[in-house]
């Protein structure tokens, strides 16, 4: 194989010696600080508070609502386990029934519990933006990656209702 060596484009230049000490990047790391707590401050306004309220300058702005834990509980999370819960508690049903009706119920089951973790795959890709949009990586990884799994749960179980129903036509 032949590797030929590019050469640099005209007026490039290369970096420093270190590209990764941030000393010789003036700046950079302050900027993004600042872009972030400016985005937080746009936030609070909107919610017609003024980030000089807060408790300490260039701290956190405080929760709002009721938590348990660092856990903040919000309408659409109440929501969602309430929907989980009692679509499991449905299939749960339909599994102990034993009449013609069970295969029917089963699959209805399943595409309501396939819609739930539809709705929790969206949550989580809206909690990817906005933890983007923050810069916290790491908690934007761990819900793309929680979205993911709930995406491939619901297509599991919409394909899981339509073998069922085709099971019911063919009984029926």
């Amino acid at each position: 194989m032949d590797r030929r060596i590019r050469r640099p484009a005209e007026g490039w230049r290369s970096p420093p010696g270190n590209v990764r000490d941030r000393d010789q990047w003036p700046g950079e790391r302050d900027q993004w600080a600042h872009d972030r707590d400016q985005w937080a401050d746009d936030r609070q306004r909107r919610r017609g508070r003024e980030p000089d309220d807060w408790a300490e300058p260039g701290g956190r702005p405080p929760r709002r609502g009721v938590q348990v834990g660092p856990l903040v509980i919000t309408p659409v999370r109440v929501l969602i386990v309430l929907a989980l819960a009692g679509s499991i508690a449905y299939l749960a049903y339909a599994i102990t029934v034993r009449d013609a009706s069970s295969i029917p119920l089963l699959a209805s089951g399943a595409v309501v519990l396939g819609l739930v973790f539809a709705g929790l795959a969206a949550a989580g890709a809206w909690s990817v933006l906005e933890a983007g949009r923050m810069g916290a990586d790491g908690r934007a990884f761990a819900m793309a990656l929680l979205g993911g799994l709930c995406a491939i749960a619901a297509f599991g179980c919409w394909g899981a209702a339509v073998v069922l129903m085709l099971l019911s036509q063919a009984a029926g």
